[in-house]
């Protein structure tokens, strides 16, 4: 497939190159799509393309769905394989792989994070749009310091107090994207039982309740209470995260986070049904304005 046969609709690599918002997370899963399409319209199996680059059908699946990092040699000659020959294309391709394998900045905390959470946060750079349903805390992107503290206790309870205190910090770096140029919107729903749980003490608890209202009013930030009296809809499953992007070529994702893993939804069946979920989340959690009315009358509560 040569440069003349692209889809005129197709975005060219170049856009990624000249705004690569979202680092090299997304620009490995821009980069997958755009090899997986070649090899698709070239009618090459994995296999094949795999044996191209020394590699097997698993090495090119976990390139394609951006999952590792890539060698410009492998590229140029899944390239090649793929009827590529056109100069000019294939510097883009082979600019955006030294882009995409690049660190980002939350590399530095390498020490404490783990490679499904880095995803995360790489995702989190890129998307438009967040959508999140917590049960036990307070989303992390809107956590206090001193509560993410007591979170990170709990969670690494053995764990050097320095090593806790780089995952405390990460969390922090993590919430500059709310207030910085091209921030998300994000769009909370919170569980009664995440607010009610004095998690680090009464100080810490009002500290972030407090915390909640003034972040509430941020005009990219929408914030929802769902209150007990939900039922089973507000208790079932666990947390559920819901990331959108303005780049044609990134899908919706659909993290699930559990004790030492988390999951990446992308098939369109099982994003629909989670986008169900959150949905009706939405639709019957208290609105914007009853749950600032809510958390406003916890803080009075609280003492």
């Amino acid at each position: 497939m040569t440069a003349m046969m692209r889809p005129s609709s197709e975005p060219p690599i170049k856009r990624y190159l000249e705004r690569p918002r979202g680092g090299p997370t997304v620009l490995r899963i821009v980069l997958g799509t755009h090899l997986r399409r070649l090899r698709i319209a070239s009618n090459i199996t994995r296999e094949a393309a795999g044996d191209s680059i020394r590699g097997s059908h698993a090495k090119i699946s976990r390139l394609e769905l951006g999952r590792v990092g890539s060698k410009e040699r492998d590229i140029a000659d899944l390239l090649t394989l793929y009827g590529v020959h056109d100069e000019e294309l294939r510097a883009d391709f082979l600019a955006l792989a030294r882009q995409a394998g690049m660190p980002g900045w939350w590399q530095q905390y390498g020490d404490v994070l783990s490679h499904w959470f880095e995803t995360l946060i790489g995702l989190e750079e890129a998307a438009s749009l967040i959508r999140t349903y917590e049960v036990q805390f307070v989303p992390g992107l809107l956590q206090t310091e001193a509560y993410a503290r007591a979170v990170t206790k709990l969670g690494y309870p053995s764990a050097p107090d320095r090593e806790n205190e780089r995952r405390v910090e990460l969390r922090m770096a993590r919430q500059r994207l709310l207030t910085g140029p091209d921030a998300p919107k994000l769009w909370a729903v919170v569980d009664e039982a995440a607010l009610r749980r004095p998690l680090g003490g009464p100080e810490t608890m009002r500290e972030q309740l407090e915390h909640l209202v003034e972040v509430a009013q941020l005009p990219n930030v929408t914030l929802q209470v769902a209150p007990f009296n939900m039922g089973g809809l507000a208790a079932a499953g666990g947390p559920i995260t819901i990331l959108r992007f303005q780049e044609p070529d990134l899908p919706d994702i659909v993290y699930l986070e559990q004790l030492t893993s988390a999951l990446y939804l992308e098939k369109q069946d099982d994003i629909d049904n989670y986008m169900s979920v959150m949905d009706r989340l939405s639709a019957e959690a208290d609105t914007p304005r009853e749950s600032l009315c809510f958390l406003k009358d916890l803080i009075a509560s609280s003492g």
